[in-house]
């Protein structure tokens, strides 16, 4: 018996599906690959519908996974995902939050407790080809460490290898986007000046830690032309209105987002087909 192909993405909250892999998913749909997303998180950190962030005395993180939880129903329609996991964990928030400590936090879950329920969901659905994020998260995010953590772990626990993807993005890209945010944060300076708005300039702070989220363009595993479908990412985006409404992809508008957000990219971790180069396809080596 032939295996059908399958594609399971381990994602830390509601929205990340759609920002990472959003064209992938709703590609792999068009081909009649089955796609599985598992979302580890309820994203009670997240903002709640005020725009209040979670330190405001009335924000209610219930409240807030009770609108993501539709927010994420409504894009794995648009994207076409064929079965959604949620593994519930509460939302840590970002390192050094009080989140943090919540027993019930995805980060305050032992490891091997979430990798054993994951490798369930893995042996269920056997998928030749897994996403998530690398050890640092891609930008320091808990909850994105841990789901590396925990699927690193699943993978120990099953009786197959499978292709495994980290998303990315290319140094290459990360420089043109910089001189995008960098002209946006020159255009809305200007525009505060012009009304007498005097903000106070942002502070890093000096105990956070620096990561460098773009990837050297010669790791890069997987290229992907989401070209097609990117008006679906858009939309996918979109349905997280509570979360990215004011994102540079929602500034963009859907119109320019579709003419130049038309790749995704993954570096290759595991390589059981012994694949070489930058693949041009997330199932090379399987088809």
């Amino acid at each position: 018996m032939i295996q059908p192909l399958t594609f399971l993405a381990v994602h830390a909250h509601p929205d990340d599906e759609a920002s990472s892999s959003g064209g992938l998913y709703r590609l792999l749909a068009d081909q009649d690959v089955r796609t599985v997303l598992v979302t580890c998180t309820n994203g009670e950190c997240g903002d709640a519908p005020d725009g209040s962030k979670p330190d405001a005395d009335h924000h209610d993180g219930d409240e807030v996974a009770k609108v993501r939880a539709v927010e994420l129903d409504n894009a794995v329609k648009i994207l076409g995902i064929s079965r959604l996991v949620r593994l519930g964990y509460r939302d840590s928030g970002m390192k050094g939050w009080p989140q943090n400590e919540d027993p019930e936090s995805f980060w305050a879950t032992p490891v091997e407790v979430a990798a054993a329920k994951l490798a369930e969901i893995l042996m269920e659905e056997r998928p030749q080809v897994i996403m998530t994020y690398n050890e640092y998260g891609f930008y320091g995010h808990p909850d994105h460490i841990q789901a590396n953590r925990i699927t690193l772990a699943a993978l120990e626990l099953i009786d197959y290898e499978p292709t495994l993807y980290f998303n990315a993005i290319p140094d290459s890209v990360f420089a043109l986007w910089r001189v995008r945010w960098e002209q946006e944060d020159r255009e809305r300076k200007e525009a505060d000046a012009a009304k007498g708005i005097v903000r106070e300039p942002e502070v890093r702070d000096p105990d956070e830690e620096e990561f460098d989220m773009g990837t050297p363009d010669d790791q890069i595993g997987a290229l992907i032309d989401i070209g097609g479908v990117n008006g679906a990412k858009f939309d996918a985006l979109e349905a997280h209105a509570s979360q990215i409404s004011e994102s540079f992809w929602m500034k963009m508008g859907k119109e320019e987002f579709m003419r130049t957000m038309r790749t995704e990219w993954f570096v290759r971790v595991t390589n059981p087909n012994d694949l070489e180069g930058c693949v041009d396809d997330i199932f090379a080596g399987y088809r």
